[in-house]
């Protein structure tokens, strides 16, 4: 009775802005993913509980300590977060295209396509964001575990606007572009150099707490290799006939965008750290140990055993000593 009644008078049966009890809520758009979220809060505590103990350092050693942890947890956090971020290469335009199939809506948005190791972020968002009485701001997230198949269908389903589908579309297994398998292996490969960088840098903070700064310097460019690396097998994607995402009027192409540049920074800062420590070692090795704390302990052992030492001499006027000579005849 109540729906029919809704039905006479036009109305809609929604508890509240818009939202319907029978049908699963509209979906908002992406905000921040929760992986990088998670890596950037446990990095931060980790440089919190390091730089508690900076207080206790004493000397000009205390800036550089703090010094070397920032710089350390930075390396850190940006291997890690490389491998969740998806905008290592991307591409945007701003056009008219059809809202949704069998419709001649047409509405004005900007459309992005971003791109990372384990998959691709379709973005959708309106100019004005509110257009047909709907609010056009969408950010569908396909990963590629195998294919995407499964999450194309599951998109169809739902109903999403055309330009996503088309741009999903693209990378599906019937596509004739193939993106899925150049794209799909070289951010495997990709993803794998890094997460080799990754234990490269660990290694690297061990042995630079240990009495081999020259092995730690190589470790530290072992880990900008691998970083290179990690690139080099990304930038494959280069390597494919590009195609072209042609929606309504205009088109678009990918390009590389900010996490591609940021490993190219970091690779480079490693190299900087790594070739400087090693110059460092041969030229000025105690500095060196010196700076990073490394043979103190053991020169300060040495001083003390090998310091200036005082007899008593009214001591040893009472004190009789054996001849050797007896002691020889006697055995």
């Amino acid at each position: 009775l109540v729906s029919a009644v809704s039905v006479r008078s036009g109305a809609k049966m929604t508890f509240y802005d818009d939202i319907y009890p029978f049908y699963p809520l509209q979906r908002t758009s992406f905000i921040f993913s929760g992986n990088l979220l998670t890596i950037i809060l446990v990095f931060l505590v980790l440089a919190v509980s390091l730089l508690l103990i900076l207080p206790g350092i004493r000397g000009k050693s205390r800036l550089f300590w703090m010094f070397r942890l920032i710089i350390s947890l930075f390396i850190g956090v940006v291997i890690v977060a490389l491998n969740f971020t998806n905008d290592w290469a991307e591409a945007k335009m701003t056009t008219n295209a059809t809202y949704k199939s069998f419709s001649n809506a047409v509405v004005n948005a900007e459309i992005g396509l971003h791109v990372g190791l384990y998959g691709i972020n379709v973005t959708l968002k309106g100019n004005p964001v509110i257009q047909l009485n709907e609010t056009i701001d969408y950010n569908e997230i396909f990963s590629w575990h195998d294919t995407i198949e499964e999450e194309y269908e599951e998109a169809l389903e739902k109903g999403l606007p055309n330009p996503i589908l088309y741009i999903a579309e693209k990378f599906t297994l019937s596509s004739t572009c193939g993106l899925i398998f150049q794209y799909r292996y070289s951010g495997r490969y990709a993803s794998a150099t890094l997460w080799t960088a990754f234990c490269c840098w660990m290694l690297a903070n061990i042995l630079f707490s240990m009495p081999v700064i020259l092995y730690a310097g190589y470790m530290m460019m072992a880990t900008a290799a691998f970083i290179f690396f990690s690139m080099a097998s990304f930038s494959t994607i280069m390597n494919v006939p590009q195609c072209v995402f042609s929606i309504g009027t205009d088109s678009f192409e990918t390009a590389y965008s900010h996490s591609f540049w940021l490993a190219l920074a970091t690779g480079v800062l490693c190299t900087l750290i790594g070739v400087l420590v090693v110059m460092l070692n041969f030229m000025i090795p105690e500095k060196i140990n010196e700076a990073f704390s490394v043979g103190v302990d053991s020169y300060e052992d040495e001083v003390v055993s090998y310091g200036e030492g005082y007899l008593n001499s009214v001591f040893l006027d009472g004190v009789t000593i054996p001849p050797l000579t007896s002691n020889i005849k006697a055995v």
